[in-house]
Protein backbone atom coordinates (compact mmCIF):
# COMPACT_ATOMS: atom_id res chain seq x y z
CA UNK A 1 0.00 0.00 0.00
CA UNK A 2 1.02 3.62 -0.51
CA UNK A 3 0.74 4.02 3.27
CA UNK A 4 2.62 0.73 3.79
CA UNK A 5 0.97 -1.96 5.91
CA UNK A 6 -0.34 -0.35 9.10
CA UNK A 7 -0.59 -2.92 11.88
CA UNK A 8 -3.31 -1.70 14.23
CA UNK A 9 -2.77 -2.57 17.88
CA UNK A 10 -4.41 -1.75 21.19
CA UNK A 11 -2.94 0.95 23.45
CA UNK A 12 -4.50 -0.76 26.49
CA UNK A 13 -4.67 -4.38 27.60
CA UNK A 14 -8.09 -5.92 28.10
CA UNK A 15 -10.90 -8.00 26.68
CA UNK A 16 -12.28 -6.90 23.31
CA UNK A 17 -15.98 -6.08 23.66
CA UNK A 18 -16.78 -5.11 20.07
CA UNK A 19 -15.22 -5.48 16.64
CA UNK A 20 -16.81 -3.03 14.22
CA UNK A 21 -15.11 -4.52 11.15
CA UNK A 22 -15.57 -8.31 11.41
CA UNK A 23 -13.49 -10.78 9.43
CA UNK A 24 -16.16 -11.20 6.74
CA UNK A 25 -15.82 -7.49 5.91
CA UNK A 26 -12.11 -7.66 5.08
CA UNK A 27 -11.49 -5.42 2.08
CA UNK A 28 -13.89 -2.76 3.34
CA UNK A 29 -12.89 0.85 2.69
CA UNK A 30 -12.73 2.97 5.84
CA UNK A 31 -11.94 6.61 6.50
CA UNK A 32 -9.66 8.09 9.16
CA UNK A 33 -11.41 7.99 12.52
CA UNK A 34 -13.65 5.01 11.74
CA UNK A 35 -14.04 2.80 14.86
CA UNK A 36 -12.37 -0.58 14.40
CA UNK A 37 -12.73 -2.30 17.80
CA UNK A 38 -13.29 -1.46 21.46
CA UNK A 39 -11.53 -2.81 24.53
CA UNK A 40 -13.45 -3.24 27.81
CA UNK A 41 -13.91 0.24 29.30
CA UNK A 42 -16.63 -0.40 31.91
CA UNK A 43 -14.34 0.11 34.90
CA UNK A 44 -13.06 3.39 33.45
CA UNK A 45 -16.63 4.62 32.94
CA UNK A 46 -17.46 3.81 36.57
CA UNK A 47 -14.31 5.64 37.64
CA UNK A 48 -15.38 8.64 35.54
CA UNK A 49 -18.76 8.71 37.30
CA UNK A 50 -17.01 8.78 40.71
CA UNK A 51 -14.69 11.55 39.56
CA UNK A 52 -17.67 13.55 38.25
CA UNK A 53 -19.26 13.39 41.69
CA UNK A 54 -15.94 14.45 43.28
CA UNK A 55 -15.82 17.44 40.94
CA UNK A 56 -19.33 18.49 41.95
CA UNK A 57 -18.34 18.24 45.63
CA UNK A 58 -15.26 20.42 45.03
CA UNK A 59 -17.33 23.00 43.15
CA UNK A 60 -19.89 23.04 45.97
CA UNK A 61 -17.12 23.60 48.52
CA UNK A 62 -15.81 26.59 46.56
CA UNK A 63 -19.33 28.01 46.21
CA UNK A 64 -19.78 27.67 49.97
CA UNK A 65 -16.56 29.58 50.65
CA UNK A 66 -17.42 32.31 48.16
CA UNK A 67 -20.91 32.76 49.71
CA UNK A 68 -19.54 33.29 53.22
CA UNK A 69 -20.64 34.72 55.53
CA UNK A 70 -24.18 33.39 55.73
CA UNK A 71 -26.72 36.12 56.39
CA UNK A 72 -28.19 34.10 59.28
CA UNK A 73 -24.97 33.99 61.32
CA UNK A 74 -24.17 37.72 61.34
CA UNK A 75 -26.95 38.96 63.70
CA UNK A 76 -26.05 36.49 66.50
CA UNK A 77 -22.42 37.56 66.24
CA UNK A 78 -23.40 41.23 66.43
CA UNK A 79 -25.58 40.46 69.49
CA UNK A 80 -22.59 38.83 71.20
CA UNK A 81 -20.59 42.02 70.59
CA UNK A 82 -23.35 44.15 72.12
CA UNK A 83 -23.56 41.85 75.14
CA UNK A 84 -19.78 42.02 75.63
CA UNK A 85 -19.85 45.82 75.42
CA UNK A 86 -22.66 46.01 77.99
CA UNK A 87 -20.79 43.65 80.30
CA UNK A 88 -17.63 45.73 79.97
CA UNK A 89 -19.55 48.94 80.85
CA UNK A 90 -21.12 47.21 83.84
CA UNK A 91 -17.80 46.13 85.30
CA UNK A 92 -16.25 49.49 84.52
CA UNK A 93 -18.93 51.10 86.66
CA UNK A 94 -18.37 48.53 89.41
CA UNK A 95 -14.63 49.17 89.33
CA UNK A 96 -15.06 52.97 89.49
CA UNK A 97 -17.39 52.65 92.48
CA UNK A 98 -14.98 50.34 94.33
CA UNK A 99 -12.10 52.73 93.67
CA UNK A 100 -14.00 55.53 95.43
CA UNK A 101 -14.97 53.25 98.30
CA UNK A 102 -11.35 52.10 98.62
CA UNK A 103 -10.23 55.69 99.27
CA UNK A 104 -12.77 56.02 102.10
CA UNK A 105 -11.85 52.63 103.53
CA UNK A 106 -15.35 51.14 102.97
CA UNK A 107 -13.92 48.12 101.09
CA UNK A 108 -10.63 46.35 101.07
CA UNK A 109 -7.93 46.37 98.39
CA UNK A 110 -8.57 42.72 97.54
CA UNK A 111 -12.20 43.34 96.54
CA UNK A 112 -11.14 46.35 94.50
CA UNK A 113 -8.51 44.32 92.66
CA UNK A 114 -11.08 41.61 91.95
CA UNK A 115 -13.45 44.13 90.33
CA UNK A 116 -10.56 45.64 88.33
CA UNK A 117 -9.49 42.25 86.93
CA UNK A 118 -13.10 41.32 86.17
CA UNK A 119 -13.42 44.55 84.18
CA UNK A 120 -10.18 43.80 82.28
CA UNK A 121 -11.49 40.31 81.48
CA UNK A 122 -14.74 41.82 80.13
CA UNK A 123 -12.72 44.20 77.92
CA UNK A 124 -10.69 41.28 76.55
CA UNK A 125 -13.87 39.33 75.82
CA UNK A 126 -15.28 42.37 74.07
CA UNK A 127 -12.17 42.57 71.85
CA UNK A 128 -12.44 38.83 71.10
CA UNK A 129 -16.08 38.89 69.94
CA UNK A 130 -15.41 42.03 67.86
CA UNK A 131 -12.51 40.27 66.12
CA UNK A 132 -14.67 37.20 65.51
CA UNK A 133 -17.38 39.40 63.97
CA UNK A 134 -14.84 41.11 61.70
CA UNK A 135 -13.47 37.71 60.64
CA UNK A 136 -16.99 36.48 59.92
CA UNK A 137 -17.88 39.51 57.80
CA UNK A 138 -14.59 39.23 55.87
CA UNK A 139 -15.76 35.93 54.41
CA UNK A 140 -13.62 32.94 53.52
CA UNK A 141 -9.85 33.24 53.76
CA UNK A 142 -8.23 33.69 50.34
CA UNK A 143 -5.84 30.71 50.73
CA UNK A 144 -8.86 28.51 51.53
CA UNK A 145 -10.52 29.65 48.30
CA UNK A 146 -7.33 28.95 46.37
CA UNK A 147 -7.15 25.45 47.86
CA UNK A 148 -10.79 24.82 46.86
CA UNK A 149 -10.11 26.10 43.33
CA UNK A 150 -7.06 23.84 43.07
CA UNK A 151 -9.21 20.88 44.17
CA UNK A 152 -11.61 21.64 41.31
CA UNK A 153 -8.77 21.81 38.79
CA UNK A 154 -7.32 18.55 40.13
CA UNK A 155 -10.70 16.82 39.79
CA UNK A 156 -11.09 18.15 36.25
CA UNK A 157 -7.62 16.90 35.32
CA UNK A 158 -8.40 13.45 36.71
CA UNK A 159 -11.60 13.39 34.66
CA UNK A 160 -9.70 14.32 31.50
CA UNK A 161 -7.22 11.51 32.14
CA UNK A 162 -10.05 9.00 32.50
CA UNK A 163 -11.84 10.35 29.43
CA UNK A 164 -8.61 9.96 27.46
CA UNK A 165 -8.25 6.37 28.66
CA UNK A 166 -11.87 5.64 27.65
CA UNK A 167 -11.18 7.15 24.23
CA UNK A 168 -8.05 5.02 23.90
CA UNK A 169 -10.19 1.92 24.47
CA UNK A 170 -11.92 2.71 21.17
CA UNK A 171 -9.35 2.01 18.45
CA UNK A 172 -9.94 4.00 15.26
CA UNK A 173 -8.47 3.94 11.78
CA UNK A 174 -5.51 6.36 11.64
CA UNK A 175 -5.81 7.01 7.87
CA UNK A 176 -8.15 6.40 4.96
CA UNK A 177 -7.57 2.92 3.64
CA UNK A 178 -8.75 -0.60 3.14
CA UNK A 179 -8.97 -3.35 5.72
CA UNK A 180 -6.45 -5.99 4.66
CA UNK A 181 -6.69 -8.41 7.57
CA UNK A 182 -8.69 -8.83 10.80
CA UNK A 183 -7.20 -11.10 13.46
CA UNK A 184 -9.22 -10.10 16.53
CA UNK A 185 -12.59 -11.36 17.76
CA UNK A 186 -14.97 -10.18 20.51
CA UNK A 187 -14.07 -11.81 23.83
CA UNK A 188 -10.37 -12.16 23.07
CA UNK A 189 -7.80 -10.66 25.42
CA UNK A 190 -5.38 -8.24 23.79
CA UNK A 191 -2.23 -6.91 25.36
CA UNK A 192 -0.30 -3.69 25.01
CA UNK A 193 1.96 -3.91 23.14
CA UNK A 194 0.03 -6.51 21.12
CA UNK A 195 1.57 -9.90 20.51
CA UNK A 196 0.08 -9.97 17.01
CA UNK A 197 -1.27 -7.69 14.30
CA UNK A 198 -4.91 -7.25 15.32
CA UNK A 199 -5.99 -5.40 12.17
CA UNK A 200 -3.92 -4.54 9.11
CA UNK A 201 -4.89 -1.41 7.20
CA UNK A 202 -3.48 0.15 4.05
CA UNK A 203 -4.14 2.85 1.48
CA UNK A 204 -4.62 0.95 -1.79
CA UNK A 205 -5.27 4.00 -3.97
CA UNK A 206 -1.85 3.28 -5.45
CA UNK A 207 0.08 0.06 -4.93
CA UNK A 208 3.83 0.19 -4.57
CA UNK A 209 6.72 -2.22 -4.96
CA UNK A 210 9.79 -2.40 -2.74
CA UNK A 211 12.84 -3.35 -4.80
CA UNK A 212 16.01 -4.81 -3.27
CA UNK A 213 19.23 -3.91 -5.12
CA UNK A 214 22.27 -5.90 -4.03
CA UNK A 215 25.05 -3.71 -2.76
CA UNK A 216 27.31 -4.92 -5.57
CA UNK A 217 24.81 -3.46 -8.07
CA UNK A 218 24.23 -0.13 -6.33
CA UNK A 219 26.79 1.62 -8.57
CA UNK A 220 24.70 0.70 -11.61
CA UNK A 221 21.54 2.31 -10.22
CA UNK A 222 20.50 5.94 -10.69
CA UNK A 223 17.53 7.73 -9.17
CA UNK A 224 14.53 8.06 -11.48
CA UNK A 225 15.45 5.09 -13.68
CA UNK A 226 12.41 3.55 -15.43
CA UNK A 227 11.38 0.10 -14.33
CA UNK A 228 8.94 -2.66 -15.11
CA UNK A 229 7.89 -5.71 -13.18
CA UNK A 230 6.24 -9.05 -13.76
CA UNK A 231 3.81 -10.72 -11.43
CA UNK A 232 4.80 -14.25 -10.52
CA UNK A 233 2.90 -16.72 -12.66
CA UNK A 234 2.41 -14.21 -15.48
CA UNK A 235 5.69 -13.43 -17.19
CA UNK A 236 4.02 -12.33 -20.42
CA UNK A 237 2.57 -9.07 -19.14
CA UNK A 238 4.79 -6.37 -17.73
CA UNK A 239 3.71 -3.78 -15.21
CA UNK A 240 5.05 -0.23 -15.57
CA UNK A 241 6.61 1.22 -12.44
CA UNK A 242 7.19 4.87 -11.57
CA UNK A 243 10.11 5.84 -9.36
CA UNK A 244 9.10 7.23 -5.93
CA UNK A 245 12.14 7.35 -3.66
CA UNK A 246 15.25 5.63 -2.41
CA UNK A 247 15.53 4.60 1.21
CA UNK A 248 19.18 5.55 1.75
CA UNK A 249 19.87 3.11 4.55
CA UNK A 250 21.39 -0.13 3.21
CA UNK A 251 19.95 -3.08 5.15
CA UNK A 252 20.60 -6.82 5.33
CA UNK A 253 18.72 -8.82 2.73
CA UNK A 254 15.64 -10.38 4.28
CA UNK A 255 14.48 -12.83 1.62
CA UNK A 256 16.92 -15.27 0.10
CA UNK A 257 16.31 -17.08 -3.15
CA UNK A 258 18.34 -20.18 -2.27
CA UNK A 259 20.85 -19.68 -5.08
CA UNK A 260 24.25 -21.26 -4.32
CA UNK A 261 26.07 -18.05 -5.20
CA UNK A 262 23.98 -15.93 -2.84
CA UNK A 263 25.73 -14.81 0.32
CA UNK A 264 23.89 -14.73 3.61
CA UNK A 265 25.59 -11.45 4.53
CA UNK A 266 24.30 -9.65 1.42
CA UNK A 267 23.08 -6.14 2.03
CA UNK A 268 20.61 -4.34 -0.22
CA UNK A 269 19.51 -0.82 -1.12
CA UNK A 270 15.73 -0.54 -1.06
CA UNK A 271 13.98 1.50 -3.76
CA UNK A 272 10.26 2.28 -3.80
CA UNK A 273 8.36 2.24 -7.11
CA UNK A 274 4.67 2.88 -7.70
CA UNK A 275 2.57 0.78 -10.05
CA UNK A 276 1.38 3.02 -12.86
CA UNK A 277 -1.24 0.85 -14.52
CA UNK A 278 -1.94 -2.82 -14.92
CA UNK A 279 -4.57 -4.89 -16.66
CA UNK A 280 -4.43 -7.62 -14.06
CA UNK A 281 -5.43 -7.67 -10.43
CA UNK A 282 -2.55 -7.30 -8.02
CA UNK A 283 -2.78 -7.84 -4.28
CA UNK A 284 -0.83 -6.59 -1.31
CA UNK A 285 1.87 -9.07 -0.42
CA UNK A 286 2.61 -10.35 -3.92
Amino acid sequence: PRSQNIAIGSPLSGVVLEVFVPADEVGKQVTAGTPLFRVDDRQLKAQLAWQTAALKAAEAQLSKLEAMPRAEVVPPAEARVQAAEAKARLWLDQYNRSSKLLDSGAIGAEENNTRRMTYEEAVAQQSQVKAELAELKAGAWKPDRLIAQAAIEQAQAQMEITKTEIERCLVRAPVDGQILQVSVRPGEFVSAPPNKELIVLGDLARLRVRVDIDEQDIARFAKGMPAKAYARGNNTHSVKLNYVRVEPYVVPKRSLTGDNTERVDTRVLQVIYEIDDTAEALFVGQ
